[in-house]
């Protein structure tokens, strides 16, 4: 079956997707979903959008017909300096001269490992993995081998921490997951400490570990990150932050830098290596050492172990990321583009009069937006639109998230290009989205099956 999900021509506006169409049914014969991570699927974008990215440098991307555009999503948060940056990939390259991979460690891992340790500063250990799910996965082995209880406490309102069973298991897409999994990972809802006091009552002396990103667009309000920390150290569990996110955005030591919390375990990743996979786990000497072949009081963990985990080129990118973090003011950039971001699309927002429908929500460093329909109901299609038009301007915006590369130019030129889709969003609200929208509309990840009247 022939699965045509990118537009060839776009009439409006003369863009041409040809190749990215043909690919695209290429792709679909050879690979579930047409790609290898779920939020760069064909579903997750409008019909009228790029469908293969050929190259990258800075904020700016081109697709494999010829298209260019401002970039947003910036490798789903992985790149924070800058597609291509040239000081990252000259020291990929002096590593992978040398051959990336050997039967014993690397000089490499000891100087990553030390210079990951100086930007977070509560951490005692680290070991290096590839991705997210292996970090946060390792997490939640080390909690239940320390604690000795199976059950996790996981922020129902984040919605990513793994793809393994413990959290997949807890969406709508957990075909293929033990019920007796399933039942092992608990909800509680950030900023609500009531939710989480009533699990720890609900399963006393059963909870091994609480897991929650630091933050996303909701703030921690109070003493809400402290008082959970204290909750779970009382009850014997081990608080966790996931700073996938939040990590070399919210600050160079992640959220736990900007809210003065320091968590027994932590997992960074995405802008870590500037788009290599490189990702970490730390914490505590206490309970990482479970990890280590020293220990002989308590049964080994074997914690982290992956052939590709400490691979010298991406620790070599890991490494000259987070120095180009501590010497250059890289956060205070991000923070200022999103601002300037944020504060020329809200008024373009304003002026169309949408402020009930387009939010821009985030922190300045990490922006996102939401669309709603008339009703003032969450609206895929509505988001499909906006994104839609934005790349109709030019800019490939699944989120506004900026990088180091972002710069004024591309900023200003942004804001006209969501001026434009703003004004064709409050048409579509009062004509109809499918008056404007060419195919059908995104779907959301989480959905049991692919088609909606299968639910």
């Amino acid at each position: 079956m022939t699965v045509a999900t990118v537009a060839e021509h776009d009439a409006e506006t003369g863009i041409c997707f040809s190749r990215s169409k043909a690919l695209s049914e290429v792709a679909h014969r050879l690979i579930p979903g047409g790609a290898h991570t779920y939020a760069k699927g064909d579903d997750q974008y409008p019909v009228l959008a790029p469908g293969f990215i050929a190259s990258g440098a800075g904020c700016r991307v081109r697709d494999i017909d010829g298209n260019d555009f401002i970039e947003y999503g910036m490798g789903n948060r992985a790149v924070g300096l800058g597609h291509a940056e040239p000081r990252v990939l000259a020291a990929v390259s002096r590593a992978l001269a040398n051959g990336c991979n050997f039967t014993r460690p690397s000089p490499m891992e000891i100087t990553c490992a030390e210079t990951f340790l100086e930007c977070v500063d509560g951490a005692e250990m680290v070991k290096f993995c590839k991705d997210g799910s292996d970090a946060t996965s390792g997490a939640i082995r080390l909690a239940r081998a320390y604690t000795g209880r199976d059950l996790i406490a996981m922020c129902g309102d984040h919605p990513f921490f793994s793809t393994d069973d413990w959290f997949i298991g807890t969406t709508p897409v957990n075909a293929g997951v033990p019920d007796a999994i399933r039942a092992m990972t608990l909800s509680f809802r950030y900023n609500d400490l009531d939710s989480v006091r009533a699990l720890f009552d609900a399963f006393p002396d059963r909870i091994a570990a609480v897991i929650l990103e630091p933050a996303r667009s909701e703030e921690p309000a109070g003493d809400f990150l402290p008082a959970l920390r204290q909750l779970a150290h009382d009850n014997g569990a081990l608080f966790i932050l996931d700073e996938m996110i939040t990590g070399f955005r919210w600050s160079r030591g992640g959220g736990q830098e900007t809210y003065r919390i320091e968590p027994d375990l932590s997992c960074f990743g995405k802008a870590m290596g500037n788009g290599f996979s490189v990702s970490a786990l730390a914490g505590k000497r206490e309970f990482m050492r479970l990890g280590g072949l020293d220990h002989t009081d308590r049964p080994r963990v074997f914690l982290l172990s992956t052939t590709h985990g400490a691979e010298t080129h991406a620790l070599a990118a890991a490494t000259e990321t987070m120095r180009i973090y501590r010497d250059e003011p890289v956060i205070e950039h991000l923070y200022r583009v999103g601002s300037l971001l944020k504060r020329g699309i809200e008024q373009s927002v304003s002026r169309h009069g949408l402020q009930k429908f387009v939010q821009i929500v985030g922190r300045p460093c990490c922006l996102a937006y939401t669309t709603r329909d008339r009703a003032g109901q969450p609206s895929q299609a509505y988001r499909s639109l906006f994104l839609q038009e934005m790349i109709r301007g030019g800019v490939l915006a699944p989120s506004l998230v900026v990088s180091y590369a972002h710069g004024t130019e591309e900023v200003e030129a942004t804001i006209e290009a969501a001026d434009r889709a703003l004004e064709v969003y409050a048409r579509a609200l009062e004509d109809g989205v499918e008056r404007h929208l060419v195919g059908r509309p995104s779907q959301v990840v989480y959905r049991r099956f692919n088609h909606s009247d299968r639910e």
